[in-house]
């Protein structure tokens, strides 16, 4: 079937069989492959992508469920001259990773955070990103990354 998109701020069109999970679409139909797949049941975020403007988990939905809609991978998150997000430069400056195997799906589930929750509390931010499981960092810079980060957003 085909499935049109709006990718990144790019329309696209792929033809993909009805039971193809979005994180499949993203990762093999149109080569993001910076959108993890984890653990396939919905409960790690690795593969979390900004859908129509709100994180969701897009190994939990089908692409057919999602035609005509908009998503953002990280891929989209830095300008096109290179210049990082603010979620990607505090998770750098911070040091909000260390194997870098959830940091995709938990920068973009940060992005959602500061984009509808920007006065977030540091144990509000901990609550919001539950979802999103880090077997390395022991949360600690990733919770500062998130709070230097909703900072520079609230300006931009």
């Amino acid at each position: 079937m085909q499935v049109q998109l709006t990718v990144n701020g790019k329309q696209v069109s792929v033809d993909v069989p009805p039971n193809t999970l979005l994180v499949q679409t993203i990762r093999e139909h149109l080569h993001l492959t910076g959108t993890h797949v984890g653990c396939d049941t919905a409960q790690c975020g690795a593969c979390t992508v900004i859908l129509n403007g709100r994180a969701v988990k897009s190994c939990n939905v089908l692409a057919a469920q999602v035609a005509g809609a908009e998503i953002t991978t990280i891929e989209g998150l830095a300008q096109e001259d290179g210049t990082l997000h603010p979620m990607q430069a505090a998770f750098k400056e911070c040091h909000g990773l260390q194997c870098g195997f959830c940091t995709t799906g938990m920068v973009m589930s940060a992005v959602d955070l500061c984009t509808h929750h920007p006065k977030a509390n540091e144990q509000e931010i901990r609550e919001l990103l539950e979802g999103n499981i880090c077997r390395c960092t022991g949360y600690q810079n990733i919770v500062k990354a998130v709070q230097v980060a909703q900072k520079t957003m609230a300006t931009a």
